[in-house]
């Protein structure tokens, strides 16, 4: 059975609010060997020796460098087709990660779980904020299809920036009418675990009420019906988390879009969310 590379982002300095992020990769690792849990998934796939552990990538101070650094990362942990998860860092680092993983793995749609759109063209004189990499993915043409599940923060310019880009939202207002979601295209999927309310999620830079519980954006993992061909998990910062229950939820979500790569997008049908 294939394994799935798992690889630290420690990057927060594109973080608008608060730093901390950068910790989040070790924090989640540690969450994920806790002995408190297993390494089971509930997809029935248990994860012990599957997952490739090839730590932090080192990202020194230049900011133009790091990101090129973790392109280049996307591009290789994907090769011959494996299934990388990266751990963030700020949600900055999706863009690069994106555009690494299209060298290699070819055309495919984004599944982005966030309670905030991070479409902004730039956000405080910094197009590279956490607040920009979508704007940058659509820019270039990284993916197919853009769905941002959770949004609850939407001002005036991002709304004129998903129609520019043709952006899907699902916004917890409208929670009752979701669709149930359909691919054609394999999905990468990307978590910023601020998406989650935070009650369920306390241990991020934003918090924002009204979000998601962790078992929708759970179910909604469950339903794919397309392969996962890379994840991210960001936005962990441990300085605010209580208790750890950021960092094992960031690894409980882990665990399942794991053992989604596992069983190759076979979604089970979700009736309503």
């Amino acid at each position: 059975m294939k394994r799935i590379p798992v690889i630290g982002i420690p990057l927060d300095r594109n973080s608008s609010y608060l730093r901390g992020p950068a910790k989040g990769p070790f924090s989640l690792v540690e969450a994920l060997h806790c002995d408190s849990a297993n390494l089971w998934s509930e997809t029935g796939h248990c994860l012990d020796g599957l997952l490739d552990h090839r730590g932090a990538l080192g990202l020194g101070d230049d900011a133009d460098a790091a990101f090129a650094i973790i392109e280049k990362a996307a591009a290789e942990a994907a090769e011959n087709g494996a299934t990388p998860i990266f751990l963030g860092g700020d949600h900055s680092v999706t863009y690069p990660l994106v555009k690494g993983l299209r060298r290699t793995t070819g055309d495919f749609a984004v599944l982005h779980f966030d309670a905030h759109p991070d479409c902004y063209h730039e956000f405080e004189g910094n197009p590279y904020s956490h607040a920009c990499p979508f704007a940058r993915i659509m820019e270039e043409g990284l993916c197919t299809r853009l769905v941002s599940v959770g949004i609850r923060t939407a001002n005036g310019h991002q709304r004129e920036q998903k129609e520019k880009f043709g952006m899907e939202w699902l916004e917890m207002r409208d929670r009752p009418s979701w669709p149930k979601l359909a691919f054609d295209t394999p999905v990468y999927v990307s978590v910023d675990l601020d998406a989650l309310d935070p009650a369920f999620a306390p241990g991020v830079s934003h918090h924002e009420p009204g979000g998601l519980p962790t078992r929708d954006l759970l179910d909604m993992l469950h339903a794919l019906d397309a392969p996962v061909i890379g994840a991210d998990i960001v936005e962990l910062n441990p300085d605010r988390d209580l208790n750890g229950v950021t960092a094992m939820t960031g690894a409980k979500i882990l665990k399942e879009i794991a053992g989604m790569m596992l069983s190759a997008g076979s979604g089970r049908e979700i009736l309503s969310f």
